[in-house]
């Protein structure tokens, strides 16, 4: 579960009229987090963000400013220091063994399966007390829930009912695919397409740890609690229906139109599309394009059709930070290090302005800011009428102004060249957006 830190929104909220409008997205951080073991109390407030009569503040404050409120759920694993899990850890026999993962070890005393931590090595854990395994996805520390246990399932149903009742518009969840693992717990096969260099994980399909076909069970009780309020939204962390495709694919016309148009040709006739430029677990979009490409990918996210989603700091060109080994905070980075696969280049903080920190914290910054924050800020740019932030908001004041660019069609144009090319087409009118995916001089 996350939320923004409760000081700094206080701030954020003020200038969001004067910066951002109704457009800004608020960021978000941890709920009840134990030394980056993630939840603790999934009904509670870290400290460090303030308390919950802070966060019904928060909620209030950011409504009245015609602001949505979304929270990070995460529903597939908690702390091992969640009253659950040292309660299931207790003792065998105790009322919530069953609600994480344990396994006996085979024959030689080792794992029970060959799953592995996508953050490097055995995803399971012996616990001497009971002589059992308990499954972990990502970190020792973060042990699975048993998610086809239906106490479990009914005690984070709870949990979404408790912060929907505290006015929370919705919610990311995190990790989807994870949640239901195999019943008989077999094996993953090897991959064959593993290529050196890939974190160690890779080197396993996970057929039967992620991915499995009663995810959409959940997926379906999750929808009918989210039904019992009005007006709220799931939003999946999965790369099925949150479109991710912009952030691998080769940024040049002909392979951006292939990927449209199979996109398109792929979706259903009733269904939305949706385009994301960047997240929190890729490079920044403006380091991967280039500073003239980021201003035409702003193009091509808000002129395409479906909803577009914009990562913080990507409206004012936000770069990837190169960031000191005594500085990493990221744990896949810290246990499979020298291979590239640390995110805190892209998680580094919001560049407000050109003081201390740049603006974002009066204390000490989790990350290390980029070079030029005293220059690529939201208040410099906000000045500059030229800026890629004031693109963007021309941007979104023209989508929201123009029925085409809501509601329309689309329709691919023939490319040539460095060109991109198509159509929004809507009550018989028809925008044609083209847009220079090749070498741009100011």
């Amino acid at each position: 579960m996350s939320i923004i830190s409760i000081a700094r929104t206080k701030i954020n909220l003020t200038k969001s009229d004067a910066l951002y409008g109704k457009h800004h997205l608020i960021p978000v951080g941890r709920v009840d987090h134990v030394d980056q073991r993630d939840i603790s109390n999934y009904l509670g407030i870290d400290p460090i963000f303030g308390t919950l009569d802070d966060f019904d503040a928060l909620v209030a404050a950011a409504h009245a400013s015609n602001l949505k409120v979304i929270l990070d759920l995460v529903p597939n694993h908690t702390s091992d220091q969640h009253p659950w899990f040292i309660e299931s850890r207790s003792s065998r026999d105790d009322p919530k063994r069953d609600w994480y993962l344990w396994r006996e070890p085979r024959a030689d005393g080792t794992a029970p399966n060959n799953w592995m931590s996508e953050f490097g090595g055995s995803a399971w854990k012996y616990d001497a007390g009971t002589k059992q395994y308990d499954f972990h996805a990502f970190l020792a520390e973060q042990p699975d829930l048993n998610w086809r246990n239906p106490a479990v399932r009914q005690a984070i149903y709870d949990v979404m009912r408790f912060w929907f009742r505290r006015g929370v518009n919705g919610f990311r969840v995190d990790v989807l695919w994870h949640l239901i693992k195999d019943a008989e717990f077999r094996d993953n096969p090897p991959n064959p397409n593993f290529r050196l260099g890939r974190p160690p994980h890779e080197t396993l399909l996970p057929l039967y740890s992620t991915d499995r076909p009663e995810i959409l069970d959940v997926v379906t009780e999750m929808r009918r609690v989210v039904d019992e309020f009005s007006d709220r939204v799931l939003i999946g962390e999965i790369y099925l229906p949150v479109n991710f495709a912009l952030l691998s694919t080769p940024w040049n016309a002909r392979a951006i139109a292939k990927l449209i148009d199979d996109y398109e040709r792929a979706l259903p006739a009733a269904a939305w599309p949706n385009w994301v430029l960047g997240n929190h677990d890729r490079p920044r979009a403006a380091s991967r394009v280039g500073e003239a490409q980021a201003r035409v990918a702003a193009m091509l996210l808000l002129t395409l059709r479906g909803t577009p989603t914009l990562y913080y700091g990507d409206e004012i060109g936000m770069q990837q930070v190169a960031v000191a080994p005594d500085q990493v905070r990221d744990p896949f980075e810290k246990n499979v290090p020298g291979i590239g696969v640390g995110r805190d280049g892209c998680r580094t903080p919001m560049q407000w302005n050109a003081g201390a920190h740049g603006g974002f914290t009066t204390g000490e910054p989790w990350l290390p800011l980029a070079n030029d924050y005293v220059d690529q800020n939201v208040a410099n740019l906000s000045a500059d009428t030229r800026s890629i932030l004031n693109l963007y908001r021309a941007l979104i004041e023209l989508r929201k102004a123009t029925p085409e660019l809501v509601a329309g069609g689309y329709a691919p144009v023939v490319t040539v060249g460095d060109l991109l090319a198509y159509k929004r087409e809507y009550a018989g009118n028809a925008l044609l957006i083209v847009l220079n995916l090749g070498p741009i001089r100011f």
